[in-house]
């Protein structure tokens, strides 16, 4: 088990990594899209929803972006990909958009090639990380407000996803500033167009805000 459990970040994390998420009871749908960064995870759950029926193709979205440019060798998408493959999904079924460098990108580039490839999209399932759940779909609602968004992500606790995310190479501060800087985002983003507002608890703020003050602000945007 990660040490993070004993140290003071752990509750205020807990709390926003709550808040961030938005779990959907999974229905069929028309594309699983599955968003980059740099945790294979997101293929893993892509794959796992395809085999049991919920959609016929696959699209992984992701060039490089914040978290992985300069890190990774290949495109976030194309490393989706063959995960999945090695999972049991067939190539011919997977589409890969590895252009994009942020969320709006994701979505105006995906929304771009399902439409190339002559897939409606009335319902998509958004395969993400747990934290980026709330945030996908606030982006969504500005970006493309007319589509069913079913959002869901890996399952897994807090520790055991740092533990994965250290395999492929991020630190564990890395990975809570990740968090903090996703959080602040939800209201900042909001402010500037790019998503919907949400109402978001004091408790979360007051976490929010405890983080910092731990020294976790390292992803924070410049307002």
């Amino acid at each position: 088990m990660n040490e993070i459990v004993n140290q003071p970040c752990f509750k205020p994390l807990c709390v926003i990594w709550d808040w961030l998420r938005r779990p959907c009871e999974m229905k069929k749908a028309d594309c699983i899209v599955g968003f980059g960064n740099y945790n294979c995870d997101i293929g893993i759950r892509a794959a796992e929803l395809y085999l049991q029926g919920y959609a016929g193709k696959v699209l992984f979205s992701g060039g490089l972006g914040r978290n992985t440019l300069g890190v990774l060798s290949k495109a976030e998408s194309e490393r989706f990909a063959d995960t999945a493959i090695r999972c049991g999904v067939p190539e011919c079924d997977i589409l890969i958009e590895n252009r994009s460098t942020n969320t709006a990108e994701n979505i105006a580039f995906t929304r771009e090639i399902l439409k190339k490839h002559g897939i409606r999209t009335k319902t998509l399932i958004a395969v993400h990380q747990p934290f980026m759940e709330r945030r996908i779909a606030s982006a969504f609602d500005v970006n493309w407000p007319d589509v069913e968004l079913l959002t869901t992500s890996y399952e897994v606790d807090i520790p055991t996803f740092i533990n994965h995310a250290v395999m492929y190479g991020v630190t564990e501060k890395t990975v809570v500033e990740e968090v903090v800087g996703d959080f602040q985002r939800m209201e900042l983003y909001a402010d500037r167009g790019w998503q919907s507002r949400q109402v978001i608890p004091q408790e979360a703020w007051e976490a929010f805000h405890e983080l910092v003050r731990l020294g976790y602000g390292g992803q924070l945007a410049q307002k």
